[in-house]
Formats: C-alpha cells, structure tokens, sequence
C-alpha cells in the first residue's frame, strides 16, 4: 500500500554511487562485497543471511545498470561467486 511522504522525517535524493566511486581500480569484488560497499559497510563486515538479501536487492541492479563501466572474472572454484571489477580506462 502506498504511503504518504508526510509521513516521512527525510526524503533525499535517490543517488547511487558510481562505479569509479565505489570500487577499487586494482580490485575485483563480489556482489555481497558490493552490496556491502553501497550501504557504507566494509567488504568483509559481518550480516545476518535477512539482511544480506536486502541488500542483494539494492546491489544486483546497481551491476546491471552500471555493466558498462564493470569487467567480470568467473568464479575460480565451483564453491565461489564471480567477481567484478571496474574497466581499465577508470
């Protein structure tokens, strides 16, 4: 159900960071690694599996919407996710 932005204290723009902002020239990242990063959070920090998939749904679309500006590795091993980093000319 939709809700009244009255109803609300704050409504900041809705702004994302780039990839150039976000990510490590010299680095290749996992989305929960870049899900981390767009909330403000270390690649490595501690989540529970609830919160995870919340930002899973903020960091699967941030890639697809920035793919052009993103190389991808395969996972190295079957037990591992792929990898994304920023394309050299950044």
């Amino acid at each position: 159900m939709p809700v009244a932005k009255s109803e609300f204290e704050r409504l900041p723009p809705c702004d994302f960071y780039t990839p150039a902002e976000l990510l490590e020239t010299d680095q290749m990242y996992t989305v929960y690694e870049i899900a981390r990063l767009l909330q403000g959070l270390e690649p490595d920090a501690e989540l529970e599996p609830e919160t995870e998939v919340i930002l899973l749904d903020w960091a699967i679309p941030w890639v697809v919407v920035n793919a052009d500006d993103l190389v991808v590795a395969e996972p190295r091993r079957d037990d591992e996710p792929g990898f994304y980093g920023l394309k050299d000319e950044f």
